[in-house]
């Protein structure tokens, strides 16, 4: 088998193209790519948490992956899933250690109840800040890290990639106002701008298949050619640095009472 750092163009690009991501899975590309660490951990903060709550839930769990890594789960949790061909995945993960999958439809109500839980998980996944604050307990928290509006924008420009994304403007600014405005209290923000590393085109083009919001038109064939100068570029220089975005929030919801805390909602 040709080693990725021998293979030419095409072969990387063809591998790419046959291997599904499944879930929230990147290992196809391990040793290919790296992502240097932020300061905070968030799982390591996840953790310093459950032993505190009895009701969790994870918004956006993918197929699992994280959430059934953090056990033992609090005994009322839950998880939602927006990709469809990740429910099945995520329930066959986590229904054996007791969490309910439910599947979602963005800009919807979630499907739980009021006021149910203590805590409020979120890894990269878009959030309702009025929803989270519905879903809450009085005392209860929201943690969330998510991917900003900066994030590898040289790789979009690299491509020539045209057109705003919608999550240009996310940032910790807008996420805290967000939050704010439906009635929580931010206690905790960072934001960082750690370095993320491809070593060859294939890990390029697995990684925006995986995530399609980055360039919302990609595909190879229409990018062939300016993938086919990346990949030299990559050879040349032995690997493509970028920036990625990151910023991590902790919101609480005051225990002050219903109408106390829906008079703090704008708009």
């Amino acid at each position: 088998m040709v080693a990725e750092h021998e293979a030419s163009f095409e072969q990387l690009i063809a591998k790419a193209e046959r291997q599904e991501f499944r879930g929230w899975d990147f290992s196809f590309i391990d040793g290919r790519w790296r992502e240097s660490p932020t300061s905070w951990d968030y799982r390591r903060r996840i953790l310093g948490r459950l032993s505190q709550v009895s009701s969790m839930l994870d918004l956006g769990t993918g197929g699992g992956e994280f959430l059934s890594s953090l056990g033992p789960l609090p005994p009322d949790t839950c998880a939602t899933e927006g990709h469809p061909p990740n429910v099945p995945l995520a329930s066959a993960r986590l229904e054996p250690l007791g969490v309910r999958v439910v599947e979602t439809v963005p800009g919807d109500r979630l499907p739980v109840e009021d006021a149910r839980f203590d805590l409020v998980i979120d890894r990269h996944e878009s959030f309702s800040a009025r929803e989270v604050f519905r879903v809450l307990r009085p005392g209860g928290r929201f943690v969330t890290q998510q991917v900003g509006g900066r994030d590898t924008v040289r790789l979009n420009q690299l491509l020539q990639a045209r057109g705003e994304r919608e999550f240009d403007a996310w940032s910790l600014d807008s996420a805290v106002g967000r939050l704010e405005d439906a009635g929580l209290r931010v206690v905790v923000g960072q934001e960082e701008f750690p370095e993320t590393v491809f070593l060859d085109v294939g890990a390029v083009v697995y990684y925006l298949r995986a995530i399609p919001w980055q360039i919302t038109d990609f595909t190879v064939q229409k990018y062939r050619e300016r993938l086919a100068a990346l990949h030299d570029q990559i050879r040349a220089e032995g690997s493509l640095v970028l920036t990625s975005h990151r910023f991590y929030v902790e919101a609480r919801k005051e225990e002050d009472g219903p109408e106390q805390s829906e008079g703090r909602l704008r708009g």
